[in-house]
């Protein structure tokens, strides 16, 4: 199960308001660095925090590939396990995710959706673009956390 993380919204809310300020130069690097160091120590499937609690956004290509894998209609596929939110976006009828099993692994891991594949996003480049998005996951995501208490240790003397 997630161990809960002390609630430091206020401090990374101004740790990522500094680094969208500052667009401090390998930033990318340092985000790629943290996240591997986190990714050594938390095992993601000790925790599955994020298909306990979040829903990905599924893409039509999503759809086709799991619709497949299940052998549904896409149509099928979508009326039973999606809803389309007030964005207009494709998201689960609930949480957890119908696909998480009691052991926290994914039913469907080899054609799961995009948003599954890349979560919680710390491994890409362009962090700069994505910081909002960082800063939400952090509560979620143990990795996530530990993260910005790393960049936070670096970027706020």
């Amino acid at each position: 199960m997630f161990d809960k993380r002390p609630d430091r919204s206020k401090e990374f809310g101004q740790l990522i308001k500094q680094l969208k300020k500052k667009k401090p130069k390998g930033l990318d690097d340092q985000v790629q660095g943290l996240h591997t160091q986190a990714f050594e120590k938390i095992d993601c499937l000790s925790c599955a925090n994020c298909c306990k609690t979040t829903g990905p956004l599924f893409t039509d290509k999503d759809v086709e590939r799991l619709s497949k894998h299940l052998r549904m209609k896409p149509l099928d596929f979508e009326s039973t396990y999606l809803q389309t939110d007030e964005e207009g976006d494709l998201i689960l009828k609930s949480v957890p995710c119908p696909f998480l099993g009691s052991d926290n692994y994914c039913g469907v891991y080899e054609h799961r959706p995009k948003a599954c594949r890349e979560y919680p996003h710390t491994n890409r480049r362009r962090q700069q673009q994505i910081l909002t998005l960082t800063e939400k996951n952090a509560p979620i995501c143990p990795a996530v956390y530990d993260i910005l208490k790393g960049l936070e240790a670096i970027h706020i003397k």
